[in-house]
């Protein structure tokens, strides 16, 4: 008797893209690193940087239940979070919580995600008819 389970993992379509696990990939990262940040920047930077990398996995999971065009603005917000944590990086580098392999690291996940999120949103966008235009005109 099949229970069902087997097609859990790619019942949501975001979990079938490469940028949502390279996503995952960089929230780990980030929560690791962010362990070694002094105490008091428990609220502060580590917290918004956590949040930062996370709402690029939101991103991309919330837009993909979407019309093509309201994914490319969701994937647009993914892009805008991985600038974000462009900035975080530099932030976290300039104070000495991070050392240069460490910052290095942090682009180079940042870098790929946009080429990716980049190369998404050109898909979307060459592979969009004219039905998805009117379809969205009212919103």
């Amino acid at each position: 008797m099949e229970t069902g389970i087997e097609n859990l993992s790619t019942f949501f379509r975001f979990e079938d893209l490469r940028v949502y696990h390279k996503a995952l990939e960089y929230i780990d990262w980030v929560h690791m690193v962010v362990r070694n940040f002094p105490h008091q920047e428990a609220d502060g930077l580590a917290g918004k940087f956590t949040h930062a990398a996370e709402s690029i996995a939101l991103s991309i999971a919330e837009g993909s239940s979407r019309n093509k065009v309201q994914f490319v603005f969701y994937l647009k917000a993914a892009k805008s979070s991985i600038r974000e944590c462009v900035v975080f990086t530099s932030i976290a580098r300039n104070l000495k919580y991070i050392d240069d392999p460490g910052e290095e690291e942090s682009r180079e996940h940042l870098m790929e995600m946009t080429k990716m999120v980049g190369a998404l949103i050109g898909s979307l966008q060459r592979n969009s008819g004219s039905g998805d235009k009117n379809e969205n005109s009212g919103h």
